[in-house]
């Protein structure tokens, strides 16, 4: 068996040429120090040979590691290298070295079945010449541009001085904390919502980038000043160069991003869109799986769906246990070909700003399944990506079907006690007594049910507090006496504060009654004002109680959530008030008569 390598390619790319799929052979590789296996961003070179010489600075793309790891890239094998980019990195003590990034290749022969080095090779030395059809000239003095590729700009400090410009390019997968002289193209392929935090240190916000080039990929975060600089001017989908971020080890509690380095932006960072070729780039990749699949895949695992938004539900408030945050969610119906539906939850600004109303399609990357009551359902991430009515072929072939087919059917649900249904609130309708009967919140986690219920009385003491006036912190703050209120879990002294509701409703239904608690924007609902404006009523007690009394006799209805609690050594079921909506006759009439039929055992065709 012989094979004939391309003698002469490797000084050829080396010096900033272009071969166009050469064939060489594996002489050994080497794991680079200081990357994990626990990562799943193994880092490998390889020395490989083009039978006239060798090159031990050529590095592996980390999506072909499985070829080093399965032995297809053993000593002595024989490769087509089908993609490949080059840099150049910086070395204080040896100069600037070019380094070869080896994208894709084809395996021509195994080293098992070769068994010998080909040829004479020897290492490239600096002066070596370049063979370019037949004629030799010396190493450009100027890197050329390879194919397929870019270069990192040498220089002290890379400018991007116009977005037109020409500029020279490092891949992702050459970056790290050890250099600072890059310039990268790359694209974007999510973009987080701006997040705000408090606490003993500061306040402050952020926002996330995922990037993707021919290399690999990477997250970037911008904080503050730039957060402020860079988050409209990024659009998802463009291609930028960027330059001057910091580089660290990546989190991998908070990214599944393959790359063991994050991006910080800082004051110096530069950032343009690339207005040059970029059909080089990658865009965003799914790996869509049915939805009927997620029944049989674990809780939290990640997966990638897409379908369209059947109905949606109304924003609803929570309550953080852990940060005593105020949290928004809206849940939404998602259905595919495989005629099943899961709930799919989108928070914050996403929650918030989300229209359902003209049945979208949706695709989402990165979603975590979770599951409750036996059901599944799937909610999204900061690190998820969320796009509404994508550009792709799958999204195209799922609105045909939808509208001409999987509007009229019924999909079985796999999130029946989760997710939303018509747009209506979430099923498992129970009276009080039933929930009693049934036990509901005793167990580990708590229980979610609905109920149509009367207001019989809403107390009014207690009902009003005075909260921090951050949007992210609800907690009570400290009169201080002076014109300043304290709050003690931020650390910090305000000026003013916000009024906050926390009402104990006493609900009747034709079964019993419960007392149930209910937060602001519930609160809110059932009392048919604002908290700021019942509490310009607070001296008046006349005003301030006629609200209240106002209250009484009106019929909603209530999503609850049922668990029990230890109080003073004593067991109780602790019913707090999820979302609340004025009773739609219609509706609850038309549930009443479904559920005489199946009583009396009707079928659904019977007048």
């Amino acid at each position: 068996m012989s094979f004939k390598l391309s003698e002469g390619a490797l000084s050829v790319i080396l010096a900033g040429g272009n071969v166009d799929d050469p064939v060489m052979q594996i002489l050994g590789h080497k794991k680079i120090a200081g990357t994990s296996s626990t990562t799943g961003s193994d880092r490998f070179r390889l020395l490989v040979s083009d039978g006239r010489h060798l090159n031990s600075f050529a590095m592996l793309a980390t999506q072909l590691n499985d070829k080093v790891t399965s032995g297809e890239l053993s000593d002595f094998t024989v490769i087509q290298i089908t993609r490949y980019i080059t840099s150049m990195v910086t070395n204080s003590d040896k100069g600037d070295k070019r380094v070869m990034v080896i994208l894709d290749v084809k395996i021509l022969a195994l080293g098992t079945e070769v068994g010998f080095k080909i040829g004479n090779p020897k290492p490239i030395t600096e002066g070596t010449e370049v063979e370019t059809g037949g004629l030799k000239q010396p190493p450009p003095s100027r890197p050329v541009q390879p194919r397929s590729s870019t270069n990192l700009v040498n220089s002290s400090a890379p400018v991007l001085s116009s977005p037109g410009s020409s500029v020279n390019t490092h891949p992702i997968s050459s970056l790290s904390p050890y250099q600072n002289k890059w310039v990268i193209k790359a694209r974007v392929t999510s973009k987080s919502p701006v997040r705000t935090w408090a606490n003993a240190r500061g306040e402050g916000k952020l926002f996330s980038i995922d990037l993707v080039d021919e290399s690999g990929e990477i997250r970037a975060t911008a904080f503050k000043e730039q957060c402020d600089k860079f988050y409209d001017m990024i659009e998802v989908n463009k291609v930028y160069l960027i330059s001057r971020c910091t580089l660290k080890t990546a989190n991998k509690k908070f990214t599944n991003i393959k790359n063991d380095y994050e991006m910080t932006f800082t004051n110096d960072t530069q950032m343009i869109p690339c207005h040059e070729d970029t059909t080089d780039i990658p865009s965003l990749t799914y790996n869509f799986i049915p939805i009927n699949t997620l029944a049989g895949l674990e809780t939290n695992a990640l997966v990638d769906l897409i379908g369209v938004c059947k109905s949606s539900g109304e924003v609803q408030s929570l309550i953080s246990r852990n940060t005593n945050r105020e949290l928004k969610k809206r849940d939404v119906t998602l259905v595919d070909e495989s005629n099943t539906s899961v709930s799919l939850t989108l928070w914050g600004n996403q929650a918030e700003e989300f229209d359902g109303s003209l049945q979208p399609v949706l695709a989402i990357k990165n979603g975590r399944i979770n599951e409750f009551g036996g059901g599944k359902s799937v909610s999204l991430m900061q690190s998820s990506v969320f796009q509404i009515n994508p550009d792709i072929t799958e999204a195209h072939k799922l609105r045909g079907w939808f509208d001409n087919v999987g509007s009229t059917q019924e999909q079985e649900s796999l999130s029946s006690r989760t997710g939303m249904a018509g747009g209506a609130l979430s099923s498992n309708w129970m009276t009080f007594k039933e929930v009693q009967e049934n036990q509901l919140g005793c167990g580990e986690k708590p229980d979610y049910f609905t109920s149509v219920a009367t207001v019989l009385l809403v107390r009014s003491e207690n009902s009003l507090y005075k909260a921090c006036p951050t949007a992210e912190c609800n907690k009570k703050v400290i009169d201080q006496n002076n014109g300043m209120y304290r709050c003690e879990k931020c650390n910090r002294e305000y000026p003013n504060f916000k009024y906050r509701l926390l009402l104990s409703v006493s609900l009747g239904d034709l079964s019993g009654n419960q007392w149930v608690t209910c937060f602001q924007e519930v609160a809110e609902v059932v009392l048919g004002t604002t908290s700021q404006e019942i509490g310009d009523m607070f001296h008046d007690d006349k005003q301030f109680r006629e609200v209240f009394y106002k209250a009484a006799f009106k019929t909603y209805t209530f999503r609850l959530r049922a668990k029990m609690e230890n109080y003073n050594d004593e067991n109780r079921l602790k019913v707090t008030v999820v979302d609340a909506k004025p009773l739609n006759v219609q509706e609850y009439n038309a549930r009443l008569i479904t559920e005489i039929k199946e009583m009396a055992g009707v079928g659904n065709s019977a007048k």
